[in-house]
């Protein structure tokens, strides 16, 4: 269950703005882009340039979340993003009781799916929402239980051999070439991917923002 917070942030001078709002994506993910383009948004792309291996958290899931208010709160503090509302997300699995990000290596991508296959984790994804325009942030994580298969040994070793699993949170994609491995889902598929549209919409509801009003 999403646990959602609202922390005031003082509004910049230059913030206010007319016209349609503008919708600032504080990631590089292409996965996270493509889910908001297919729900009809237009986002811009900043990146925020967070180092992700530098906050710490009690639990995976918090850990997500302060990753994802980092990222939007240092693109929001750009000029460049002036008026806009601005996403951050972040992902982790939670395996364990440990939270794995993006595996370091090839190794330690293989050693991570051998660990994996046959059970269950928990991807976490925090999303954080700022208007920068009102200086208002509301933030939370959502959580979708994830079941791995069993691939052997071959076929772990194939998918490290991509490069896929380095470049994603947990080393699996449930969109990419690992979702053949991936037996199911307990949860919503879009935050496995990279960003819970439905949650998405409720933080914007707390901004007083209707997402539909952002339709491109």
């Amino acid at each position: 269950m999403a646990n959602m917070t609202e922390q005031p942030q003082s509004p910049s001078p230059s913030a206010a703005s007319s016209g349609p709002r503008r919708l600032v994506l504080a990631s590089a993910s292409p996965a996270r882009l493509g889910l908001l383009r297919q729900a009809g948004l237009s986002p811009e792309v900043i990146v925020s340039g967070v180092d992700e291996d530098g906050p710490t958290a009690d639990t995976p899931g918090a850990l997500a979340r302060v990753l994802a208010e980092e990222k939007a709160a240092a693109v929001a503090a750009r000029p460049e993003a002036a008026g806009a509302l601005v996403i951050g997300c972040d992902s982790v699995l939670e395996l364990d009781g440990r939270a794995l990000g993006k595996p370091a290596d090839a190794e330690d991508a293989t050693a991570r799916w051998k660990s994996m296959r046959g059970r269950s984790g928990i991807l976490q994804t925090g999303h954080c929402v700022i208007d920068t325009a009102s200086g208002r942030q509301v933030s939370a994580t959502a959580a979708t239980t994830v079941r791995f298969g069993e691939p052997t040994d071959a076929e772990i070793a194939a998918y490290v051999a991509s490069g896929e699993p380095l470049h994603v949170a947990g080393a699996f994609t449930l969109d990419g070439r690992s979702a053949p491995f991936i037996d199911g889902i307990d949860g919503d598929p879009g935050n496995v991917i990279g960003l819970s549209l439905p949650l998405l919409r409720r933080l914007l509801a707390d901004l007083d923002v209707a997402l539909t009003d952002l339709w491109a």
